[in-house]
């Protein structure tokens, strides 16, 4: 009860108000509205009515099909969301170009905070595509989950044994090893395209609609190698299904500590996937607040840790606007490497 009601004096018993005037029906009339005002602003319990959110389900997009490394990630943190929140998170594979079809889908989506999306490598799109929106300023940047590299994974059967037999071999037979990728201008492109231009040799691009189709073209031995993502690819090589022969990463990782960086054998060589939740522009403060803080708590649990430990994913966490940043500076790494490689995706 507010203060100034607490302090009106209430008789023992109600006797009958005699009303002699014009004034005093006025008077009245104006305490038993402020009676009624009070009354519809304290509901029962006392507490203000508000609405939280979620009410509904989350959808969460990825912008790459089942299997592959974005879309393990987004699993697993829409299952720990799914418990934090009461509401069920959904993740929504649209695979694609490269992942620039789900990418638009949320930078387009309704920014009411029930459609987001997950996102890795996403800066190389805008050093490929002519975009119809802008990839930096049209988004809204909600939480940076991980980082993460790619491994330089061979099929069992090809008869190179480490970075520097790769590098040997494709230097004396251009263009005679093909590889996978997730998509054209995807990250997995990109990274070894930077290395065939890092290491001036040549390779062969074959181009599918997301990691897990390209990890089964390499397990299928329909090419000959790919540089995967460490959750989508991690298992295979620990399984002896594939052999890895470096990472991208600029110094060895904890979970593959026999296999160098490839900076080692290419000096200045980094291609590194930031995992990361992202959503249209202008989405309610609310919604950003909310997934940023909860993220956050669960990056910092043991099982999280662990979980992406595992998948070869350091956690990284922080504010929106730490994302945002690093979104800025991949699209400007890609759009270097592109002009440098003399890459074009016009056909």
């Amino acid at each position: 009860m507010p203060e100034a009601l607490s302090r009106v004096a209430v008789p023992d018993r109600l006797v009958p108000i005699r009303i002699t005037s014009t004034q005093e029906v006025g008077n009245v009339m104006k305490c038993l509205g402020a009676v009624i005002f009070l009354s519809a602003m304290l509901p029962a319990g006392g507490v203000l009515a508000q609405k939280t959110y979620p009410e509904r389900p989350v959808r969460v997009i990825v912008p790459f099909a089942p299997g592959g490394g974005t879309d393990i990630v987004g699993r697993i943190v829409a299952k720990q969301m799914t418990e934090v929140l009461g509401q069920s998170v959904m993740v929504d594979n649209r695979p694609g170009a490269g992942g620039s079809i789900g990418e638009e889908m949320i930078a387009r989506a309704t920014p009411d905070g029930y459609t987001i999306g997950m996102v890795s490598g996403y800066g190389t799109n805008a050093a490929v595509y002519k975009l119809n929106y802008d990839p930096v300023n049209d988004i809204q940047a909600i939480i940076s989950i991980g980082d993460s590299g790619m491994i330089v994974s061979l099929h069992p059967e090809v008869p190179i044994k480490s970075l520097q037999e790769f590098i040997a071999y494709a230097k004396a037979n251009p263009g005679k090893l093909n590889y996978s990728s997730s998509g054209t201008g995807a990250i997995t492109h990109l990274a070894t395209e930077l290395l065939n231009l890092s290491a001036a040799i040549k390779t062969t691009h074959i181009p599918f609609k997301g990691t897990g189709p390209a990890l089964t073209a390499l397990l299928s031995k329909e090419v000959h190698f790919l540089l995967g993502s460490m959750p989508a690819t991690l298992p295979h090589i620990q399984g002896g299904r594939l052999r890895g022969v470096a990472v991208t990463t600029p110094k060895r990782l904890n979970a593959l500590k026999d296999l160098p960086a490839i900076a080692e054998v290419v000096p200045g060589y980094r291609a590194v996937i930031t995992y990361g939740l992202i959503g249209p522009k202008g989405l309610p403060d609310e919604a950003v607040r909310r997934w940023n803080t909860e993220v956050n708590k669960i990056l910092k649990t043991g099982e999280m840790k662990e979980r992406l430990a595992k998948d070869g994913i350091e956690p990284v966490g922080g504010a929106p606007e730490v994302f945002h940043d690093v979104i800025r500076r991949d699209v400007e790494q890609w759009k270097r490497v592109v002009r440098e490689a003399k890459l074009n995706f016009s056909s």
